[in-house]
């Protein structure tokens, strides 16, 4: 059950001029409100012309699960990050055809690439709010009786939602748990990768420059939507054709300049802004500095257990950008918070609150108990965090295979249940998803880097005191002293990974309609591991829905108090973020990050030049190259500043979700693709300092000269009703 945010009167009701800055990741519905802001801005759009999610330009704008992306064509062509793409361009990547260097481009459909059976296309259609129907009766009940019955009431929900074939229905809540909202999406089966330049132009610059500016990168790709013959959507096949959606985004080719209005529409992933003190300084103290360690050791053991693998390196290239990306992520947001006096900034607020609540008797009549109870249930949870990341994380991730056989014993013992009692992920709407992710492990395995994974997370977990340790694990791989080593499990792990078949598909799929009994009587090593496991991963699930429960009445508390407080002190009253969609806004404008360094809005091709060498990770394809060094720019450059943009900076507010989301003018028309942000944004998820923040897009001007003049993609360039140079 994914969760979304309570929209109240006052929040509505939110005065334009209260807010001081451009933050804020905005629900539709709440654009009206802050329209004065907008217009003031350079908005040229009515507010409510982006309140409804069935009209353009909103009903262009796409969802792909972890980023957005947007409809540019009647034909389904989608246009999102180079980075978002870049595990379909590897799944279609072999050592003889290496697509993530080489690029792709389709020259007509029949040439698209399929992508993994899993990769969806998400278009939201509508949002309902169904908080009475799940919330009733469970006023001050909490725990795994209130999980138990939301989860049992939003299914049922779902399942009314989801009689029209072709639609995947969600609930979501916001404010931990006081509201909920129905999200119905078109679900798009079948995506095809259209065009993805090279990595040489969408990662250009690498690890070196992410969260970095001045930034150069081509970070753009598009994909394809497509449905059945009947226009509904279906899994892929050679007989589908293009989606057509109900709208598509114009493109302006001209761009945007110093000062203009810009926003960003898409599907940001979670924020923490509302979070306590506390749960702050338990991120910097605990979480990321472990975070940042556990990713660095994987991202060290993969390069080693790869090296001079080419066909086991691109397996497992996805995983290293995304393992890349966060560890860099979470090292930005402690170098950041040391610079801040974040901590100190909440607990005073949490001061000011807690008088607030104080200075009125109905206020404490209402929020006395929110915070405390609140406090009571995080300490509690911290108790447990030495066990849950060393050693749930083997329970809930842990080997591929092991993890493969888990979910499949679990798919036969929900089986066994009716259908609407079912755990999420397992119920009979997720089957073909479920049998997509099992058949396309083979594409991302690896036995020799996925044992050398293990093996780093066995380390972790044997370093646990005892008390901390799971008995299931212990008795499963035979630890039965303090002290061992992986050394000492050496003759297990081979054993492990010697007598198991389920590396190869066919393997794999035969299980997909075993019975619980098949897998209790295997020989299969794994299977038998997931087996011999299973006791302890269901305590791990209850112990998750019981916190659910808990944070639902405690959290939703805590937030109501929060919200009426900042409304008092006339602050911006809108929702973290949270999977669902939002826009926010701002303008073209640099930054200064300290005394005597001024950063400029926009890079050129010239800077692309001055940065290429012979090294990883600024390689650069010949052609661009050549094209650069004549300085033919083609129809493309700016009357400004004489060249091609590249990129260029905002102070929209973003996260991460927001990859791939398309940055709009204020008429509302593509001027760009939204894909990371400067390094002193890094820790916005948590505050937003609209001074220092800023967001880093990749120019329409760049792709469209990219397209045109380096990979001659016209058709494309005519697809979107523009067109490439004579």
């Amino acid at each position: 059950m994914r969760t979304f945010v309570r929209f109240s009167a006052l929040a509505i009701a939110l005065a334009a001029a209260a807010v001081s800055a451009d933050e804020g990741m905005w629900p539709p519905s709440q654009l009206p409100s802050i329209e004065a802001k907008l217009k003031a801005r350079g908005l040229e759009l009515d507010a409510k012309d982006l309140s409804s999610l069935t009209e353009y330009p909103l009903n262009a704008i796409v969802g792909l699960g972890y980023c957005t992306g947007s409809f540019l064509s009647p034909n389904g062509l989608v246009a999102t990050n180079h980075h978002c793409g870049f595990g379909i361009v590897q799944f279609n990547s072999t050592k003889e055809r290496n697509l993530m260097v080489d690029g792709f481009l389709a020259k007509d459909f029949a040439a698209e690439l399929p992508a993994d059976p899993n990769q969806r296309l998400y278009v939201t259609e509508a949002i309902t709010d169904i908080s009475a129907r799940l919330t009733k009766g469970l006023d001050g009940v909490g725990g795994l009786k209130r999980y138990t019955t939301i989860d049992k009431r939003s299914k049922q929900a779902v399942a009314e939602c989801e009689r029209d074939a072709g639609y995947r229905c969600d609930v979501y809540n916001f404010n931990g748990g006081r509201n909920y909202l129905m999200i119905r999406q078109l679900e798009i089966k079948d995506v095809r990768l259209v065009y993805a330049p090279s990595e040489w132009i969408g990662n250009f610059g690498g690890d070196i420059d992410n969260w970095m500016w001045p930034r150069h990168t081509g970070d753009f790709t598009f994909l394809r939507g497509y449905v059945g013959p009947d226009g509904k959507p279906a899994p892929y096949s050679k007989d589908n054709k293009p989606y057509q959606p109900k709208s598509w985004l114009k493109v302006d080719p001209k761009g945007l300049e110093v000062g203009d209005y810009a926003m960003v529409a898409g599907y940001p992933g979670r924020t923490n802004r509302s979070r306590l003190a506390e749960e702050l300084r338990d991120a910097i103290e605990f979480s990321y500095p472990r975070g940042i360690k556990n990713m660095g050791e994987a991202r060290d053991t993969i390069a080693a257990a790869t090296k001079d693998r080419p066909e086991a390196a691109i397996k497992y290239a996805s995983m290293v950008q995304s393992i890349s990306n966060g560890w860099k992520n979470q090292q930005g947001q402690l170098e950041g918070f040391a610079k801040t006096t974040a901590v100190a900034d909440k607990e005073a607020e949490e001061a000011r609150l807690l008088a607030w609540i104080e200075a009125d008797a109905g206020r404490k009549a209402k929020y006395g108990q929110a915070v405390a109870a609140l406090k009571s249930e995080l300490a509690r949870i911290r108790g447990l965090r030495e066990t849950e990341l060393y050693g749930n994380s083997l329970l809930s991730m842990g080997p591929t295979l092991y993890g493969a056989a888990r979910d499949l014993y679990k798919l036969s013992l929900e089986r066994r249940k009716p259908d609407a009692e079912r755990s999420f992920g397992f119920q009979a709407r997720d089957e073909i998803k479920f049998k997509g992710r099992m058949a396309s492990i083979d594409k991302r395995f690896d036995p020799a880097v996925d044992r050398a994974l293990f093996e780093l997370s066995l380390g972790r977990y044997l370093k646990l005191a005892k008390t901390a340790r799971i008995p299931e694990v212990d008795r499963a791989l035979g630890i039965d002293r303090d002290g061992m080593t992986v050394a000492d499990l050496g003759a297990k792990l081979d054993a492990l990974y010697a007598n198991s078949k389920l590396g190869d598909m066919n393997a794999r799929m035969a299980l997909l309609d075993a019975k619980p009994r098949d897998f209790e009587k295997s020989a299969d090593s794994f299977v038998q591991l997931a087996v011999a496991l299973y006791p302890a991963f269901e305590r791990m699930e209850t112990e998750w829905k019981v916190r659910a429960g808990n944070e639902g009445l405690y959290r939703s508390a805590y937030l109501d108090a929060l919200i009426a407080f900042r409304e008092s002190e006339g602050r911006p009253a809108y929702p973290d973020a949270n999977n669902s969609l939002r826009v926010t806004y701002g303008t073209v404008t640099g930054y200064s990050p300290k005394d005597g360094v001024s950063n400029t809005e926009f890079t050129t091709l010239e800077g692309v030049l001055a940065k290429v060498t012979d090294q990883d990770p600024f390689l650069h394809p010949t052609r661009a190259v050549e094209l650069m060094q004549k300085k033919h720019y083609g129809k493309y450059a700016d009357p400004k500043l004489g060249t091609v943009p590249v990129n260029f900076l905002t102070n929209v507010d973003i996260t991460g979700g927001n990859s791939g989301s398309p940055t709009l003018n204020k008429r509302g028309e593509v001027v760009g693709l939204v894909f990371d942000g400067n390094w002193e944004s890094v820790s916005a998820s948590w505050v937003f300092n609209p001074a220092l923040t800023r967001a880093i897009h990749v120019d329409v001007r760049y792709m469209l000269w990219v397209m045109d003049e380096v990979d001659q993609a016209d058709h494309l360039i005519r697809e979107m009703g523009l067109e490439p140079t004579p």
